[in-house]
């Protein structure tokens, strides 16, 4: 279709509408059922160990190394693609492909066992990879579509719908693991127990077949997340434009264009204080967040007393939807607070109320406790990553390579997650508890705080 004008309110709701497609990712993949089914996989080790890539792992420290290795492949390909995007001008086919390559991965996921746990392991790089990779572009379309003004209360309506979007499929999925008879799944069982067993053989038999059904339903879950993302995606796809096309073709000298842009960046960054300054304080306190957010459901399903399987699985499910949805009040409450107060003050509370989380998540025991949590990390979870995109947009200078400066904020944001799930990853293995991994994050929000109060005060932004 032809390009709308900036700012066009059809424009900004495709835009925006793309969250709603890829965040149902965030929420099942990365959040949920995932993490649920993963740990299942498990259930009767007492060690939770598993052999890969000739060593041997605790399930969790896995999970995290691959997870932080996928962010270390995006953060080196993503300037790249970007650089060669920017010298085409066609940013959305970029787009467009990372979503369906994290659409079949999700997808792919059907199939996870530890019996493959290598090719397992590679469908949910897929997911990871496509989300991310995905964003690069989606996030760099910002300031293309919408103005100063209008990018705050943009952006927050993104997270918003994402929010609504994931929340919707999820709670489709939780039926259909919750109960899985609705939905066709079998948990008959077999005519000689039922006519011989004791009734505590009966029961234990039907307790058995509920969980292989609810076991099945979340492994269709996977596919329903991959054909929703690559589905709802169309209509952004279509109204989005292509990309100012430049005519050029791609040769072995503008592959590494990215690399040369993102050098430009750096030298660009020198000359301006405030943007330098906040990027930093960015990279530092964003490593935590998103270590939090990918770790947060294994750390619920490990270290919290749930007083049994059942209770546990929904336990972590109510978590997982009051994070959800307390993020969409999170989300208005921060961009209400940083048109008032400004975007880096606003900023520095966040901080503060995630600094203390981690302390307050080493002596969670309870599942009581962890309710709690789950409800300040909601509250925090959806401002913070609004406002630090649309803090950014808005930080940049007049430019048209707006594709390149927002490539060096994912670069800038993907290593600094390779870190802190390092970090986390490593602690967890050694000394066995996630406890102390999440307590040692508390470092980085304080640095993260202390670099906030450094940047210019022209810079908060009213």
């Amino acid at each position: 279709m032809a390009n709308l004008e900036k700012g066009s309110k059809k424009l900004l709701n495709a835009w925006a509408f793309y969250d709603w497609a890829n965040s149902v990712y965030t929420l099942t993949i990365a959040s949920s059922i995932f993490p649920i089914f993963y740990s299942a996989l498990f259930v009767s080790q007492v060690e939770k160990t598993v052999p890969a890539f000739g060593m041997v792992f605790k399930s969790t420290a896995l999970i995290t190394y691959v997870t932080a290795f996928t962010f270390l492949v995006v953060a080196f390909t993503s300037p790249i693609l970007s650089g060669i995007a920017d010298y085409v001008g066609n940013k959305k086919n970029f787009m467009k492909f990372f979503c369906y390559v994290g659409g079949t991965g999700c997808i792919g996921l059907y199939w996870f066992s530890i019996d493959s746990i290598h090719l397992s392991l590679f469908f949910y790089f897929m997911g990871l990879i496509g989300y991310w990779g995905s964003l690069v572009f989606y996030n760099s379309y910002l300031p293309d579509i919408a103005y100063p003004e209008q990018q705050d209360s943009i952006s927050a309506k993104g997270f918003s719908m994402g929010y609504i979007g994931s929340v919707t499929l999820l709670l489709l999925n939780l039926a259909m693991v919750m109960k899985p008879d609705w939905f066709g799944f079998d948990i008959s069982i077999s005519e000689s127990i039922r006519e011989t067993g004791t009734e505590g053989q009966i029961a234990e038999a039907l307790k058995e077949a509920k969980n292989a059904a609810s076991f099945q339903a979340m492994r269709i879950s996977f596919i329903t997340v991959g054909l929703w993302w690559i589905l709802f995606s169309q209509y952004s796809f279509y109204v989005l434009p292509k990309g100012v096309s430049k005519g050029h073709k791609v040769t072995r000298a503008v592959v590494f264009n990215g690399l040369k842009e993102l050098k430009l960046v750096w030298i660009q960054l020198k000359q301006n204080l405030r943007l330098k300054r906040y990027l930093t304080a960015f990279f530092v306190f964003s490593m935590a967040v998103q270590t939090i957010m990918l770790v947060a459901v294994y750390f619920g399903e490990e270290e919290i007393n749930w007083g049994g399987a059942d209770a546990k699985t929904q336990g972590l499910i109510v978590s997982i939807l009051v994070i959800q949805l307390v993020a969409i009040l999170g989300a208005f409450l921060t961009s209400v607070a940083s048109s008032k107060f400004g975007n880096i003050k606003t900023l520095i509370v966040v901080n503060i109320i995630w600094m203390f989380l981690c302390f307050y998540a080493y002596f969670m025991e309870t599942p009581m406790q962890f309710y709690l949590a789950a409800g300040f990390v909601g509250l925090v979870m959806g401002g913070v990553q609004s406002l630090a995109r649309s803090t950014y947009s808005k930080f940049l200078p007049e430019t048209e390579d707006t594709t390149s400066y927002f490539s060096f904020y994912d670069v800038a944001e993907k290593i600094g997650i390779v870190i802190g799930m390092v970090i986390f990853a490593t602690i967890d293995q050694l000394t066995g508890s996630m406890r102390n991994a999440i307590l040692f994050l508390f470092i980085f929000f304080l640095i993260g705080i202390v670099l906030l109060f450094r940047v210019p005060k022209e810079g908060d932004l009213n």
